[in-house]
């Protein structure tokens, strides 16, 4: 059967397209909210809704019971992956984009395919394969390619000791994460609304004691809306219902397009301009992060 007779199938893959879509435009839209939002308030509003409009949905999918068989090391997972996902991740991420391109920390971010997957090999036990250390090789051969020459300005390096600091806690949620679903005994949606809740709280809390509230316009309000409900909330459900059909492998695929997405959007609305040395960097990397995250993937689909 082929790709145009499965319509299922074709279907699943262009929603899954929409999603990664969506995702890339909260680039542009946290940029633009960064103009006149505090970092860590904006990042916490945004979850804080995306948990508070999951909230029905889960309920209503008859969810209390399994929240209601949680053990206390299902908390404790669920607490920790929270805070490093959500309060740390998402916070550092939305306080890089103040100092940082969108292009720029959106390639820093794909650092997370290598540093998780050594990572996993320390902590999973999941070894690399030779395609996946040669993947590695390209990818920092492309990073290379787009920084150099390396001429930091003061802004620059803090938002990049930042973006450094994003994927690194970024990779370790990402390992906590694969140790929660390898259990499978907790529904994605659990395991997304109770993570997301903890962590949401805890960084629109530090947001609030860190930062100076401010009034916000109808411009700001409906830019989190858009973050929260649409780019969040609606994007998670959908996206969840396209695994049903498409593979892992399929999956990562669509997934790392958003580097380039990312980057025409930013180009757009932004106004970033990227070198032709810059591009070809980006195209690099992709392939390396391609050849490390398809490599994994087959494997664990293969088990």
């Amino acid at each position: 059967m082929n790709f145009i007779s499965n319509r299922p199938k074709a279907i699943a893959i262009f929603q899954a397209l929409f999603v990664t879509f969506l995702w890339s435009t909260s680039w542009v839209l946290i940029k633009e909210g960064l103009k006149d939002l505090p970092p860590l308030t904006f990042a916490g509003l945004r979850y804080l809704l995306a948990f508070l409009i999951l909230i029905p949905v889960y309920l209503r999918q008859s969810k209390k019971v399994e929240l209601k068989r949680l053990t206390k090391n299902d908390w404790g997972l669920l607490i920790t992956l929270g805070i490093v996902y959500y309060t740390l991740t998402q916070g550092l991420q939305f306080l890089g984009l103040k100092y940082l391109p969108a292009i720029t920390f959106s390639l820093l971010l794909n650092f997370t395919a290598l540093f998780t997957a050594v990572l996993a090999l320390i902590f999973l036990k999941e070894k690399l394969s030779n395609w996946q250390w040669v993947g590695i090789l390209v990818f920092l051969a492309g990073v290379f390619v787009y920084f150099y020459p390396l001429n930091l300005p003061v802004g620059l390096a803090l938002g990049l000791a930042i973006g450094m600091a994003t994927v690194f806690s970024n990779s370790i949620a990402s390992i906590i994460g694969r140790f929660i679903n390898r259990s499978k005994h907790l529904d994605p949606l659990t395991v997304t609304v109770v993570s997301m809740g903890i962590g949401a709280i805890l960084l629109f809390t530090i947001g609030l004691l860190t930062e100076e509230w401010q009034p916000l316009s109808l411009t700001n309000w409906g830019n989190i809306f858009v973050l929260a409900a649409i780019n969040t909330a609606f994007a998670f459900t959908l996206w969840n219902h396209t695994l049903r059909t498409i593979s892992a492998t399929e999956s990562s695929l669509i997934n790392n397009t958003m580097l380039i997405q990312i980057a025409i959007l930013a180009w757009l609305f932004l106004g970033e301009q990227p070198s032709i040395k810059e591009w070809l960097g980006m195209a690099i990397v992709g392939i390396g992060v391609i050849m490390v995250t398809l490599q994994r993937k087959r494997i664990s689909e293969g088990e």
